[in-house]
């Protein structure tokens, strides 16, 4: 163990020496000898810096990077101007951990209230926390903030992100919650069956919008029933969404959430990302994770501190709502109209039934494998199969004009072949 701490052999002697000790074994003497490592670890010898890059680089070559890309389902590519990775560089952005000490976290803690007050300008909810794990743990933790003593019922929209869905029910099978899938019509959330259901044991219902299909909700007429039934809404957004939509809050929701991967994160094979949550004022003390707020020293100076948590994530861990401590362009909508309506007059027909936003569905004879590993032959890594015909499409401001001709052009001579 010693060769792994940066310390000269004589000063190693000297500290064992402080101690009473003479040598590492001694330091270790209570270690029983059968579990000791006396012939050293079963590895390659180590590598030069060159060397390993090289190695890191041929492994790298082997994956496939796709240069045109048509889908999406929860992970989006956009542009990410070079002044952020710029930004987020800077020493003074960067902790190891919870900025707990104040007087030097300073750049930590103002980069979270901006992002902060960001979030609470984009859903228009009253408060921000600093983000938890990803969007599917943010849906489950909103369904969580619901739950009241005599309220112990969620339901999920079926039209939701299938991994925002299995994160909710996990969390309500450890939570004891008893949860229940609103049915999808049309490709929205079936609003007659959620009013028949909504009783007093409902707590929250969780609605994405748009939807994993790239729906447009019935979102007011929901919020109303919700609320109607003494219940709380969770609604799932796109942050790049709210940019032309209403916030969540103007819609009637009492939390908003989601993934904030496309605020400047790369797809980056699936993570690390992060979730973003905001709510309305009377449920501040159940949002989970840390609240940084803005203040003034006694010398009039602006300053940041952790403002809020809820104490019971930390001391009573058995009566927290959440027992999380972490924190974490508009695109082209004119583009998916566009490739939809090109789409939809060679056989691939479009289901969305009214407005969508950058994501859409397909359905067409051809089946969608075939379809994608044409599209792969050319490079482009096409739409998600949602079944044996059906295909999720997705365009974002990276998507060209001449790519959706391309791919238009791919379609219809594989729709010509079978």
């Amino acid at each position: 163990m010693g060769s792994y701490v940066p310390n000269t052999v004589e000063e190693r002697q000297e500290m064992l020496a402080a101690i009473g000790l003479s040598s590492m074994d001694d330091l270790f003497a209570e270690i029983p000898e059968q579990v000791r490592l006396r012939q050293g670890l079963d590895i390659p010898e180590g590598l030069s810096e060159l060397e390993v890059r090289r190695n890191m680089e041929a492994l790298a070559g082997k994956n496939k990077v796709f240069p045109t890309i048509f889908r999406g389902a929860g992970a989006y590519r956009h542009y990410i101007p070079a002044l952020v990775k710029s930004v987020i560089s800077k020493e003074n952005l960067v902790t190891a951990y919870t900025p707990y000490q104040a007087e030097v976290s300073q750049g930590i803690l103002q980069s979270i209230f901006e992002y902060q007050t960001m979030i609470c300008d984009l859903t228009g909810m009253d408060v921000s926390n600093a983000s938890v794990y990803d969007g599917a743990s943010a849906a489950a933790e909103g369904i969580a903030m619901c739950r009241e003593r005599k309220r112990n019922k969620a339901l999920v929209s079926a039209a939701a992100l299938p991994y925002a869905q299995e994160a909710i029910r996990t969390y309500c099978f450890g939570n004891n919650m008893e949860l229940e899938v609103i049915p999808e019509k049309d490709g929205v959330t079936d609003l007659a069956w959620l009013r028949e259901h909504l009783d007093a044991s409902v707590a929250g219902v969780y609605l994405q919008h748009p939807n994993y299909y790239g729906n447009l909700e019935p979102a007011e007429e929901i919020a109303a029933a919700v609320h109607q039934a003494g219940a709380k809404l969770v609604m799932g957004v796109n942050p790049i969404s709210l940019g032309i939509l209403k916030t969540p809050r103007e819609y009637g929701a009492d939390i908003a959430v989601g993934e904030g991967q496309p605020l400047g994160l790369s797809l980056a094979f699936g993570g690390p990302y992060l979730g973003f949550m905001a709510c309305v004022e009377s449920l501040m003390r159940k949002l989970p994770g840390r609240i940084v707020g803005q203040t003034q020293d006694h010398n009039g100076k602006v300053g940041y501190v952790l403002t809020l948590q809820a104490r019971e994530q930390h001391i009573r861990r058995e009566k927290a709502s959440s027992n999380i401590c972490s924190n974490q362009a508009l695109c082209a909508l004119a583009a998916g109209v566009y490739l939809a309506a090109q789409l939809d007059a060679i056989g691939f027909r479009t289901e969305n039934k009214g407005a969508f936003f950058h994501e859409f569905v397909t359905v067409s004879q051809v089946p969608a494998q075939t379809v994608l590993k044409r599209l792969e032959e050319e490079n482009i890594l096409g739409g998600l199969p949602l079944d044996e015909h059906r295909i999720l499409w997705c365009c974002t401001e990276r998507n060209t004009r001449e790519e959706m001709d391309q791919v238009v052009r791919i379609l219809k001579e594989v729709e010509a072949s079978c």
